[in-house]
């Protein structure tokens, strides 16, 4: 693809630049987050799906040599699976790190018998929270619970948020927690993106990798990138991240632009 053809597609000129180069490195993972950044946010998470764009980009990456593409999402695998209708040779990392699909013969978590017991005595607790804040949604995962806010006055959501910070800091001390988009999750398992970011490094073989996300969870995975690597954010906020784009539609560009350029430099062109 000319450098003309990549202008049209409005990505910023430096980012162009660095797929360019990412594109012609030999073993090339790119790791995706799900929600905001292959699908649009939607109030129900359960309505999230990919953009139809970005699919077909990442089946022509996964066609490639010495390509992996994976999905690194907060959510659980199961659910993962679900929503984002990606092909099969796409790997998966949910619960921010806690469950692996890879293709090594195992998927999913195992959690001891002390975890298992948090876990109940979290869910308990978050329950408490919810008959308190009824405008608010639970998620449970295989880890955690998840408080979701998305749609809720914004007063009554800090609310919700405060109280279930306070109930489960009594009742379940020592709980992860960590807070995203209209989201505030906790997790009996200490896991995050950077984790998962170098175990796929090591997993992939990877000589380069590009992650992108939107959210305070992903900058965990930016600052595990290396130099070569490429961080992308997703929308607006700070971030460490090199490059930024606007939304899920410049996402799709950018993987179609990275799988031509990598295609071309795979035949020589």
């Amino acid at each position: 693809m000319s450098q003309s053809a990549h202008v049209f597609d409005g990505l910023p000129g430096p980012l162009l630049d660095a797929l360019r180069v990412l594109a012609r490195t030999p073993q090339l993972t790119v790791a995706l987050d799900f929600d905001g950044v292959l699908a649009p946010l939607v109030d129900r998470p359960g309505d999230a799906r990919s953009d139809s764009n970005s699919l077909k980009a990442i089946a022509d990456l996964v066609e490639l040599s010495g390509t992996t593409v994976v999905l690194v999402s907060g959510r659980s695998l199961d659910n993962l699976r679900t929503v984002s209708g990606s092909p099969g040779n796409v790997l998966l990392v949910g619960s921010h790190g806690a469950e692996y699909d890879i293709g090594d013969g195992h998927a999913g978590m195992s959690l001891t018998a002390e975890e298992k017991r948090a876990l109940t005595e979290l869910q308990g607790a978050m329950r408490d929270v919810v008959a308190r804040h009824p405008d608010a949604r639970l998620e449970y995962k295989p880890a955690g619970v998840t408080l979701h806010t998305r749609g809720v006055n914004p007063d009554a959501a800090r609310a919700a948020q405060r109280d279930a910070s306070r109930t489960v800091s009594a009742a379940v001390p020592g709980v992860t927690h960590r807070s995203g988009k209209d989201v505030l999750e906790f997790s009996v398992v200490a896991a995050t993106k950077g984790d998962a970011m170098q175990r796929l490094r090591l997993h992939t073989a990877a000589t380069a990798m590009l992650y992108a996300g939107d959210d305070v969870t992903d900058e965990d995975a930016f600052a595990a990138l290396e130099p070569g690597d490429v961080s992308v954010k997703v929308g607006e906020g700070s971030t460490v991240a090199s490059h930024r784009v606007h939304g899920t539609p410049e996402v799709a560009q950018m993987l179609r632009v990275l799988a031509s350029d990598r295609r071309n430099h795979l035949l020589g062109a």
